[in-house]
């Protein structure tokens, strides 16, 4: 991944984390700005057009979760990644960022490597990634052939259904980010069709078998989601 292509916004109203992650950011190559708080970020967005944002939920003048609110209803931004930076664990709070377009967390207090390794992560379902067409996935060891419908790990080749192919195609295209239940059912079963509750319980239980316990995350309450 060619870092200087992306451009990241990072909002918080505690200076020293915007210095830390700044500094932490473009010395890996990313183009950065920071703004203090919600109502200033969407000002910054017009002129610098990020491709990720990572946000603060509790800041003065507009908190993250009305940040996201008013960047989804702009629609030149429907491809910008928004992770929350939280230091709030609740459910609830979770549960109204993904409502209004987040697409992951990232917790305090941040370690540098592992919120340069979650970017990265994100960063790989960026149009700018994408528009190559590029149907091989490659993450952490496991190899994904969209067009060959076929799955490797460790140099292994894994047998999927259908059905358990395509969940985790649905996964893996933003790893971190909690796809709802509801979301899984409309995007692979389609709302036209009638499947019992357990459905998506027992695929995800099948997938785990076959690839390992430690990709698929569970949220409670919420949904799934694919790290790594």
């Amino acid at each position: 991944m060619e870092t200087s292509n992306f451009k990241i916004l990072v909002v918080d109203d505690e200076s020293d984390i915007l210095d830390f992650i700044s500094y932490n950011l473009k010395k890996e190559g990313f183009q950065v700005q920071t703004s203090e708080n919600g109502k200033e970020a969407l000002d910054v967005i017009n002129t610098f057009g990020p491709d990720l944002i990572l946000l603060d939920i509790m800041m003065p003048e507009m908190d993250g979760v009305e940040f996201c609110r008013q960047l989804r209803t702009k629609s030149q931004f429907d491809s910008t990644i928004v992770a929350f930076l939280t230091a709030r664990n609740e459910d609830f709070t979770q549960i109204s960022a993904l409502e209004v377009g987040g697409d992951d967390f990232i917790n305090k207090p941040i370690r540098p490597r592992v919120l340069l390794s979650r970017i990265k992560a994100l960063l790989r379902r960026s149009p700018k990634n994408l528009e190559s067409g590029d149907n091989i996935i490659e993450i952490g060891d496991i190899i994904i052939d969209k067009e060959k419908v076929l799955v490797i790990k460790e140099d292994t080749k894994i047998e999927l259904a259908k059905k358990e192919f395509e969940l985790l195609n649905l996964l893996v295209s933003k790893p971190g980010k909690v796809f709802t239940r509801e979301e899984i059912f409309n995007k692979i079963w389609g709302t036209d069709v009638i499947v019992g509750n357990r459905t998506i319980d027992v695929h995800i239980r099948k997938l785990r078998e076959k690839i390992g316990d430690d990709y698929i995350k569970t949220a409670k309450g919420i949904g799934y989601k694919f790290e790594f």
